[in-house]
Parts: structure tokens; sequence; C-alpha cells
């Protein structure tokens, strides 16, 4: 679909290696979250308990989407991520995530962990790079 426009398809194993290596996405709302990949490859994203996030997603199937753009040597990468998402119930659990999980850049005192399960992931990367300014930028 995208062979000679610059980008390259991911295949699902680049797709999740890439998310390993951000911390901030994006829930289908495009609202910026913090989130980790679990040990299982799962996304988790912490909230607040009061916020309006956790209970609209809560069982619904979301679209997560996280990137990271270099705009001076246009390049860069975007992976998508279908899947259901689960509030973390299970007390075990949310003491382990609040451990070994994502960290709030503005925690409150009660937070929940959402966790997404991806059925489909998706990404691209813009590859080769460009040249400007007589500069060759490659990704």
């Amino acid at each position: 679909m995208y062979a000679n426009d610059g980008f390259r398809e991911l295949d699902r194993w680049e797709c999740l290696a890439l998310l390993a290596t951000v911390s901030v996405g994006r829930i289908a709302a495009v609202l910026p979250v913090n989130f980790c990949l679990d040990r299982d490859g799962t996304v988790v994203v912490r909230t607040s308990v009061s916020s309006e996030l956790a209970s609209a997603i809560d069982g619904a199937v979301v679209a997560f989407e996280a990137d990271e753009v270099a705009a001076a040597a246009h390049s860069g990468w975007s992976v998508v991520a279908l899947g259901p998402a689960t509030l973390v119930t299970d007390p075990v659990e949310h003491a382990r995530l609040l451990r070994t999980g994502p960290r709030s850049w503005a925690p409150t005192s009660r937070e929940v962990f959402v966790r997404i399960a991806q059925e489909l992931v998706t990404g691209r990367r813009l590859v080769g790079g460009r040249t400007l300014y007589g500069v060759h930028f490659s990704s």
C-alpha cells in the first residue's frame, strides 16, 4: 500500500519492539496517556480513578496509537494497536503495576490501570530520509 511513498509496513513484532521504546501513546480520542508494555505484551495505561477515560473505555474495543517523529530528519514511525480495554481490578495485579507499570506524569491519590489486549497491531516507518538544505537524513 505504501511501497512507493517512502513508508514501509511494519510487522507485529517490529510494532511491539517500537512500542517498548516510548512511554506516551494515544487512546482513539487522541488523548495522550502514560503507558507501558506489560510482560505479556499488552498495553497498560495509568490514569486517575476519577477520569472519564477509565470509565469510558472499560469493556470497549479501543484504538491505541504511539509514535516517534524526528521532524528535522523527516523520519519516524507510528504503531496502532486495536483491542478490548479492561480495568485492572485484581488487587495483587494492581499492586504489581504500581511498582512496575507506567509512571504517571501527573500523579493523583487514586490511580487505576487499564489493560489493552491487542487483537490487531499495525504500523509503518518512514524510511530513506530526505535531503534538507543539502544534508541527507536517514532513518
